[in-house]
């Protein structure tokens, strides 16, 4: 007998919707009633979509620096056609892989706003929810770029497609509650913004067609650390039932209050204001407070706004040291990218694509001791004897950087024995630029959302890349429905377990690797940083 399973993932290899026909989405009223008000959307491809919902109030004013409140209801239908504003944040160079991706310019403190992508309105389908938080570390970007689009997700997977925007850096993550206790939750305000924006789902989306009993929780870099920090939240307890983390485990360990405190007397000393006056900082003009966050920046002490573990929204961890209990029945998958750090430090270094032995030692001598250096050295030369210093450095510093964290949220949530955890690596390489790029952080943002054509800058031209997101949109999508990636368009995908460490090596022709890069593993595990 084939189970449902099986059927499910044949229809999402094959590329097949599993939702209604195109004609009857196109003639579907794209007016949906949410708590607030009616909303009005759009139906483009068989696929309505509804963009710049509010889930949340303005946080200008008195909601700087608190909890997000409820938005006020409307009552003449609301047309949402439009992307909302991005969280108030600095802006910095791109590389030139992004260029074919868009990005907004709008900034206000008026930034809670949700999209929806969905094949249907109100036909009880109870389709699976995917709700995406965006990279950026916890500063910067939003979830309204074009390789975010759901359309392709949600008409081939039969899934309702959610992404979020939020507060980011000093307006969702400056702790003030040593120096200010009336603003103690403004450490997490950014992570509670998530939140209710999953609570906005829950009261929500069975007016889009989703199942507010489905939803997973998917992000890739800092949004990938936002849904390890959602997972250790007991507020978000319930409203969330799988999760995946791309290339975001590197933030296990959360803040702490006095580290984020200093952060604060950082940026007050930038403003010219006293630790006395840190209330004051919830009156500033939003473009004043940017102005500090800029100054602050260049500072020795320069701050990196992240969650805090204030001992309210975020008791603990948020992975550190061990799994959070809140969420040890939610399966998840964790993963990588080959070569993360071609990106995410070669964009701003284009010297370490040119290293030579020297410049190679200098840069790693600022992690290990030079006893330690040796044995790195020698144990990933002994793997690749034809690397060069340059290929080394990017394999080092990912797995160092990114690979360590993943393999340790791994074993982490293996050891809760509550629900399953599978593990992957993103091996292809993009042709673009001659290759130089190998397989950089951020690759798989358009083959998990079956973007390619958006993505030419990132991914190229050819059958290639389409390939790729063949099999991960598949593995994506067939996860979020049964909490298993498993589908006929990749090879069988065991879970993760400390026996056999179990690596989906996504590629052209994927296969599952036992204990992949092993030897690294345990040559790194232990070895004591510099830094």
């Amino acid at each position: 007998m084939i189970d449902r399973r099986t059927l499910l993932g044949a229809a999402i290899a094959g590329g097949l919707a599993t939702g209604i026909p195109a004609a009857q989405a196109k003639n579907e009223t794209s007016i949906a009633t949410t708590k607030y008000g009616k909303v009005k959307g759009t139906a483009t491809d068989g696929i309505l979509t509804f963009k710049g919902i509010p889930y949340g109030a303005s946080t200008a004013g008195a909601g700087r620096f608190r909890p997000p409140q409820p938005p006020t209801p409307w009552r003449e239908t609301r047309e949402t056609t439009a992307f909302g504003p991005m969280s108030p944040q600095l802006k910095s160079p791109r590389s030139t892989l992004f260029s074919s991706w868009t990005f907004d310019d709008e900034m206000s403190e008026d930034c809670l706003a949700l999209n929806v992508w969905t094949p249907a309105l109100r036909d009880h389908r109870k389709r699976p929810v995917m709700v995406w938080f965006h990279g950026g570390d916890f500063s910067s970007l939003s979830g309204s770029r074009n390789v975010f689009d759901g359309t392709r997700l949600a008409r081939k997977g039969d899934v309702v497609v959610v992404t979020v925007n939020h507060r980011l850096n000093a307006f969702g993550y400056l702790y003030l509650g040593e120096l200010a206790p009336q603003l103690a939750d403004s450490g997490n305000a950014g992570m509670l913004d998530l939140v209710a924006a999953l609570a906005w789902v829950r009261d929500n989306i069975s007016e889009f067609g989703g199942d507010p009993a489905n939803v997973t929780i998917f992000g890739q870099s800092g949004g990938g650390a936002k849904v390890s920090c959602v997972m250790a939240m007991p507020s978000a307890r319930g409203l969330f039932h799988r999760a995946i983390v791309q290339s975001g485990s590197y933030y296990l360990e959360a803040m702490d209050r006095d580290a984020a405190t200093k952060q604060t007397r950082t940026l007050l000393a930038a403003l010219d204001m006293q630790p006395a006056d840190a209330a004051k900082l919830a009156a500033l003009p939003m473009d004043k407070l940017l102005e500090g966050l800029a100054k602050a920046a260049k500072s020795s002490d320069k701050p990196n706004y992240r969650p805090v573990a204030d001992g309210r929204s975020l008791p603990h961890g948020p992975w550190s040291p061990n799994g959070p209990a809140t969420s040890a029945t939610i399966p998840m998958m964790i993963g990588t990218m080959a070569t993360e750090e071609t990106l995410l430090i070669g964009a701003g270094d284009p010297s370490t694509f040119t290293l030579d032995e020297a410049g190679l030692r200098q840069r790693l001598a600022a992690w290990y001791s030079p006893g330690d250096l040796e044995k790195v050295l020698a144990g990933f030369r002994a793997k690749t004897p034809d690397a060069t210093p340059s290929d080394l450095f990017f394999a080092i510093s990912t797995d160092k950087l990114m690979r360590q964290g993943a393999w340790q949220q791994a074993e982490r949530k293996a050891a809760q024995h509550g629900a399953p955890v599978y593990l992957y690596e993103l091996d292809w390489r993009t042709p673009v630029d001659g290759g130089k790029w190998r397989t950089p952080h951020s690759l798989e943002l358009a083959l998990v959302f079956d973007n390619v054509a958006k993505s030419a800058s990132m991914v190229g031209t050819g059958p290639e890349p389409q390939k790729l997101a063949d099999q991960m949109s598949a593995a994506w999508l067939a996860f979020a429905h049964a909490g298993n990636p498993n589908n006929p368009a990749i090879p069988q995908w065991p879970a993760y377990t400390p026996k056999d460490r179990a690596t989906m090596v996504f590629d052209v022709q994927s296969r599952v690797v036992k204990d992949f890069r092993g030897d690294e593993r345990v040559l790194l595990a232990g070895m004591p940083s510099q830094v």
